[in-house]
């Protein structure tokens, strides 16, 4: 494992690049000093880049966001994300789990989030007694955002429910502008020690890079994916056999402590060809 000051150095030995976001290229509220630079540089050498989220919202809308965000089209090839995966997921429905979900939906998660719902034949069920599955978007701020406890009587309700679970982000936890929120994939974990039943579509499941793999054009092993999270980013790159480099000062903050990173990664069972401090050139 490599700790290195920015891409540079290796960016060479790659043609295409999988990139995270939350972490990576900003914090859900702004972006990163370097990250626009570094995308601009790896443009500059005909580098081909997909962005890939664990955002719970179609591809469409994260591309608005990078482009409010100061992040135009022209950076990047493409977008994918966990909830463009369970769009197309509850879609299709080619899937057998997911073709045994039924129509009816209980929303856990907070309002801005049901365009996901668009275009689908789903309709929403007003308590879990009513519905045929619950689809986990992630914590709802008029709940909770940072504690786990106040979501736990609805995790319940659905278990009574007896409903299978759809996580459309299998985060557990993001950084928000420096403050920890919950995500959809810690409610997934509790909901499963409850002995509920849940899928996930996104980061680390190794279906979510078939669809990058094929935006991004490039020979798997002339890819690099780029990420802040061992469990997610990282493991999920290796479970299809695509190098990653770890940024250190995203969720783990881990910038400056290369002993930690190694160890955490030894444990984790995972080996990053490199470390950056943050996502720069």
């Amino acid at each position: 494992m490599q700790h290195l000051e920015g891409l540079a150095p290796i960016a060479d030995r790659y043609d295409g690049f999988i990139l995270d976001l939350w972490g990576v290229i900003h914090d859900g509220v702004k972006l990163y000093p370097h990250s626009k630079a570094t995308l601009q540089a790896l443009r500059e050498r005909g580098k081909r880049i997909v962005m890939l989220s664990n955002a719970p919202r179609r591809a469409a809308m994260v591309e608005k966001a990078l482009t409010a965000l100061g992040i135009p089209r022209d950076l990047y090839d493409g977008v994918m994300t966990s909830g463009e995966s369970v769009w197309q997921a509850l879609r299709d429905r080619d899937d057998p789990w997911f073709a045994g979900l039924g129509r009816r939906a209980f929303w856990l998660g907070p309002p801005r989030d049901l365009p996901l719902l668009e275009g689908l034949d789903i309709e929403l069920a007003l308590s879990p007694g009513d519905a045929d599955f619950v689809l986990n978007i992630g914590a709802d701020e008029a709940v909770s955002e940072s504690d786990l406890a106040p979501h736990l009587p609805a995790l319940e309700d659905c278990l009574r429910a007896g409903l299978p679970m759809v996580c459309a982000n299998p985060d557990l936890i993001i950084v928000r502008d420096g403050k920890q929120i919950l995500c959809a994939g810690i409610l997934a974990e509790a909901y499963g020690k409850m002995g509920g039943d849940f899928r996930w579509r996104g980061k680390p499941d190794a279906q979510v890079y078939g669809p990058t793999l094929a935006m991004l054009d490039c020979a798997k092993d002339r890819v690099l994916a780029v990420g802040d999270a061992l469990r997610t980013d990282i493991a999920g790159a290796s479970s299809v056999g695509i190098e990653s480099a770890w940024v250190l000062d995203g969720i783990h903050d881990l910038a400056g402590k290369h002993p930690d990173a190694e160890q955490e990664a030894a444990a984790a069972g995972l080996a990053p060809v490199a470390t950056l401090p943050s996502f720069r050139w």
